[in-house]
């Protein structure tokens, strides 16, 4: 089990999670982490895949395809948040560009990223970077330590926790208070079994984001 020390001395469990800011699952899953932060001895560390790479090669319906070529963005530029200022930042970025995505539907342009990284006091210019394809191969580089583990038949989010990785969980909407911390202690036993691989059942509702 990964840990850190804590602001009050103690030991936390480290969770590593990998998300594109384009994904409105993740964004769920992120808001139920940093929940979770509150109630369990936990610190999320944020890292960026990216949806466009895990979809190349694939026959993709048009419509989908397109949603694609607009999450290159914000996958480059979260990646260059890490690279210009560490990876601790890159929760920060990912809040202020995710409530701009999923809250306040703004498009996923250049636009947009500028504004997320103005509004962290970071570089701009780390948009246009990301824009003109930089960052691309630390991305990639990201990509595939949080993808690889737990393969090509999944999507984000991805949290890797106990030395283990998994695809999940899917929630919608975030629970709040213990209820999270709750789910949380259920999601930690379950990865400390390494012959664990999947629950599932149909979802009925969307993406419920807030």
């Amino acid at each position: 089990m990964q840990v850190r020390v804590s602001c009050t001395g103690g030991m936390s469990t480290a969770v590593d999670f990998w998300f594109d800011p384009s994904c409105p699952w993740a964004w769920i899953t992120s808001r139920w982490m940093l929940e979770v932060e509150k109630v369990r001895n936990v610190h999320t560390i944020f890292h960026a895949m990216s949806l466009a790479v895990l979809n190349e090669g694939r026959d993709l319906p048009d419509d989908y395809r397109a949603e694609m070529e607009k999450a290159w963005i914000g996958a480059r530029a979260a990646t260059g948040v890490a690279e210009v200022y560490g990876q601790e930042p890159v929760r920060s970025f990912y809040t202020a560009l995710g409530s701009r995505y999923h809250l306040r539907k703004e498009e996923r342009s250049i636009e947009t990223v500028k504004a997320a990284l103005a509004e962290c006091g970071f570089d701009e210019s780390i948009a246009k970077r990301a824009d003109k394809g930089g960052f691309d191969e630390a991305m990639r580089a990201s990509h595939h330590e949080g993808m690889d583990p737990v393969g090509q038949d999944v999507g984000t989010p991805v949290l890797h926790i106990n030395g283990m990785a998994l695809f999940g969980p899917v929630i919608s909407p975030a629970p709040r208070g213990e209820e999270a911390g709750q789910l949380f202690d259920g999601f930690e036993k379950m990865t400390a079994y390494p012959g664990f691989f999947e629950l599932k059942r149909t979802r009925a509702v969307g993406p419920i984001v807030d």
